[in-house]
């Protein structure tokens, strides 16, 4: 058995174990200290709520509260990459067919820089159809009137005529001749007045040149160009050009109208021999294109056919000249066969007054004629008996009605 003094010191003990317990709880309720029992703090706290807490106070473990995560939008699929669109081709542009040349066919000589060798692709298009014609063209594209010591137009021209033995000769030149000129051991500056002497002496001998050997030439003139310089300079050079051609048996072909616009402007573009709007030069603002080619061709082809003879560029030669021999005029036309007109027709025409004759047989009485009473004088002619205009009085009777004795009149009976 227990003695009492053992039990005694367990009771004293016993308050002491409980408040370690009492401590003890106490701290595990604070590490699981929940918000609902934050809130109710105030209240106060006793040992039932240790023993039997409330269902509100009861220890949960504590809430798990994950980050919020985010929401990955689905990104849209990748396009598939389209193969690039080819580009729309340009129509094809009609081929004339080209007819293989006569053995007896007359020659057209082209000379000049790279301007003219474009000038004789367009009359070779121009001349494709046509059997009688040919066109040669001996042309250097570095060449013009300054650098004769590259090519000396002057000296060489007569010995090009002699071997092709041509029937017109096409000068088109002095793209190139914006440049010193070597005068004398001195160099000149491009269009100085020692300059532009000795590039207008060499122009006239290039034009004597030519008309020596009897063959009729044409000098086609230079375009606009991009640079404005450039262009200010092809005017001066084109003056020069007319004087030299003019002034020794040729004929000048001014191309300028057809490479600018209306206010006299370097235009890429531009209509072409159709009046299509094409593209006339190149990116460079100095060579042109195929069209424009043509285009120059244009502008030679009405003087070279009346050189030639032709009335188009595919038609037959007129007149079986030799090369180089001059094509007569064709023969003034009829005068016209002169015609017999009706005199206008007037208002005394028989139809007014009741006449059955025409214009031209013997007149009317003057009297008679109740066309020119009411034209001329204001006077109506009597009307007839009956009428409803017949305003006399008593009325008048018909003679045919009153002899029939019919009872029908138009006339109102006494």
């Amino acid at each position: 058995m227990v003695s009492a003094a053992r039990i005694r010191v367990i009771l004293r003990r016993v308050p002491v174990l409980a408040l370690a317990i009492v401590v003890l709880v106490a701290g595990i309720a604070g590490a699981f200290h929940t918000p609902a029992m934050a809130q109710e703090e105030s209240r106060g706290w006793s040992l039932r709520d240790l023993l039997f807490p409330r269902r509100s106070e009861r220890l949960e473990p504590p809430l798990r509260i994950e980050p919020p995560r985010r929401i990955q939008r689905a990104r849209p699929p990748k396009p598939k990459a389209r193969k690039p669109r080819a580009a729309p081709r340009a129509p094809a542009e009609p081929t004339t067919p080209v007819v293989e040349k006569a053995p007896d066919a007359r020659t057209v000589l082209v000379v000049g820089d790279f301007i003219a060798s474009g000038l004789a692709e367009g009359l070779d298009a121009a001349f494709a159809e046509n059997a009688g014609v040919r066109i040669v063209v001996r042309g250097n594209g570095s060449s013009g009137l300054v650098r004769d010591d590259v090519y000396n137009w002057p000296e060489q021209i007569k010995s090009l005529i002699e071997t092709e033995k041509p029937a017109a000769v096409v000068v088109m030149l002095g793209s190139n001749d914006r440049q010193q000129m070597r005068i004398d051991d001195t160099r000149e500056q491009p269009r100085s007045e020692n300059w532009t002497k000795e590039y207008e002496r060499r122009t006239e001998a290039l034009g004597k040149a030519i008309a020596s050997t009897k063959v009729p030439y044409l000098w086609v003139g230079m375009p606009a160009f991009r640079v404005a310089k450039m262009t200010s300079d092809m005017l001066a050079f084109n003056d020069i050009y007319r004087s030299a051609a003019e002034g020794h048996g040729g004929e000048f072909v001014d191309v300028w109208d057809g490479f600018v616009d209306e206010n006299g402007a370097f235009v890429i573009s531009g209509p072409d021999i159709n009046g299509q709007a094409v593209r006339l030069r190149t990116d460079d603002g100095i060579n042109v294109t195929r069209a424009g080619k043509r285009k120059l061709a244009f502008y030679a082809e009405k003087p070279l056919l009346k050189i030639l003879g032709l009335s188009a560029p595919g038609g037959v030669t007129t007149a079986a000249a030799p090369a180089g021999a001059p094509v007569e005029a064709p023969a003034a036309a009829a005068a016209p066969i002169e015609v017999d007109r009706t005199v206008p027709m007037l208002l005394s025409d028989p139809a007014l007054d009741g006449g059955s004759e025409l214009l031209g047989a013997v007149p009317l009485k003057k009297a008679d004629r109740s066309g020119e009473k009411l034209v001329i004088k204001g006077k109506a002619p009597d009307a007839s008996p009956g009428r409803a205009d017949d305003f006399s009085w008593p009325p008048k009777v018909q003679p045919a009605t009153a002899a029939a004795g019919n009872d029908t009149t138009t006339a109102i009976n006494p």
